[in-house]
């Protein structure tokens, strides 16, 4: 079973070592970490010892939470995230037995709003050269925590670039990381595959262990994927889950429509089945995204968690698939909402002030009495891309005649435009489901 090993300590177990359980912190040395084909497939080796990733991308999400649900890893996007150090990061993993894939920021070409650096000109060779030394120096910051495992250089650094020096800097990085480092493999993340990507990394930059690939609902056509790119070699899948915004429908005034939480549960399962353990020669594991909670087009979309902290089918899905075993209490199953009696893809127009009646369908398979909360927002205005940083949209209150129901009344805004009515099912065992429509008032 794949539990972390503070979990198993404090469980009073044992069990055979397999080849996705964390490896023991023997002491305060850096693993020793190294990739062997063995009868014809590709496996990780920490300490000695085969490991496959049973992950999630985290950045300020619950550490000790993905290890007692589980998961033996989970990767970052940078070393120092804003809120935490890498020493802190770092440190908190290998409190929770919990090994670390860790982020080392690489400016993008493209343009872009967040932490990072955007607009990077890869013909600047003294801009390349100074970043070099700033990552050499984080690498030598943190190369010995025993926590670390592998080093993830950039991410999707291929998304809206167009300069194919990009990857002439990846492999001089992978390249200074082996020269500093000998203990831990080096990746970059990369948005999607395809035979020309895979063809510029092979020639700029093949000191690379492995490659990272990043898709969602995309992700069930990953066997096609990899065989039609060429890419013969060992790869780690370190984002993936929910339907991307990009890649579902949309009503006639452009708002993306988002699965509710019990949908998404049901993709997370199989596209792990389609994509990830039906490999059996080239995949080193995976990161799901994402074990916390962001905005993104909505502050639902992409989180396994609620921002106020609440546990989503997702994650009991993730845990049986990591450990074979039930969770002892499972969140609300979502089966239907509507407005005005019609759905998501029924293109919804309301005229101001139109009061229409709004219903959820929801059950608890724990038998746990759910309550209700219900809002309306603005539809994101401020769109980003590639994960970038969005605003929060505007709460509209007191729209909602009973929030608390599962049959309620929404009265339409007083002013003319695009909004979203969402519902959120709570267990009051820490646990929710969630959804939302997309709805138009006035003329589009």
């Amino acid at each position: 079973a794949v539990l972390s090993m503070l979990f198993l300590a404090a469980c009073q177990t044992s069990a055979e070592a397999d080849d996705s359980a964390p490896v023991a912190p023997r002491s305060d040395a850096p693993r020793q970490v190294e990739m062997r084909q063995v009868d014809g497939r590709y496996q990780l080796y920490v300490d000695g010892e085969p490991l496959f990733i049973e992950g999630a991308g985290l950045e300020f999400g619950d550490v000790e939470r993905l290890a007692a649900r589980g998961g033996n890893s989970f990767r970052t996007w940078r070393t120092d995230n804003g809120r935490d150090t890498g020493q802190e990061v770092l440190d908190r993993a290998y409190e929770s037995g919990l090994l670390v894939t860790m982020g080392l920021e690489v400016a993008r070409e493209r343009a872009g709003e967040g932490r990072g650096v955007f607009g990077f000109d890869y013909d600047d060779e003294a801009a390349v050269a100074e970043q070099l030394e700033r990552i050499r120096a984080e690498v030598m910051q943190f190369k010995d925590h025993p926590a670390l495992i592998i080093w993830g250089i950039g991410n999707e650094l291929n998304l809206g670039a167009s300069n194919p020096k990009v990857w002439d800097a990846v492999g001089e990085i992978s390249e200074m990381i082996h020269e500093v480092d000998p203990n831990h493999l080096t990746t970059t993340m990369l948005a999607g595959i395809s035979a020309d990507l895979v063809d510029e990394i092979n020639a700029r930059a093949s000191d690379l262990d492995l490659l990272s690939i990043q898709m969602y609902a995309d992700i069930e056509n990953l066997p096609e994927r990899i065989a039609d790119s060429g890419w013969t070699g060992p790869y780690m899948i370190t984002e993936w889950g929910a339907t991307g915004h990009w890649e579902g429908p949309t009503t006639p005034w452009d708002a993306p429509i988002e699965n509710n939480s019990s949908v998404k549960a049901d993709l997370y399962k199989s596209r792990y089945e389609t994509a990830i353990a039906s490999d059996t020669t080239q995949i080193l594991g995976s990161y799901v995204f994402l074990w916390g909670q962001k905005q993104e087009r909505t502050d639902t979309w992409y989180g396994m968690f609620l921002a106020s902290g609440e546990e989503t089918e997702s994650i009991d899905v993730m845990e049986e698939l990591w450990t074979g075993e039930r969770p002892e209490n499972i969140s609300p199953r979502l089966e239907s909402i509507t407005l005005d009696g019609r759905g998501a893809l029924d293109a919804i127009q309301l005229d101001t002030g139109q009061s229409v009646p709004a219903m959820v369908s929801s059950t608890d398979p724990d038998g746990d009495e759910l309550r209700y909360v219900w809002e309306v927002r603005e539809e994101q205005k401020d769109l980003s891309e590639g994960g970038d940083d969005e605003s929060i949209p505007q709460l509209i209150p007191g729209l909602i005649s009973t929030p608390e129901a599962a049959e309620t009344t929404m009265t339409a805004p007083d002013t003319p435009g695009a909004y979203r009515l969402f519902v959120y099912a709570f267990d009051g065992q820490n646990n929710a489901a969630h959804a939302n429509i997309p709805f138009y008032v006035g003329d589009f």
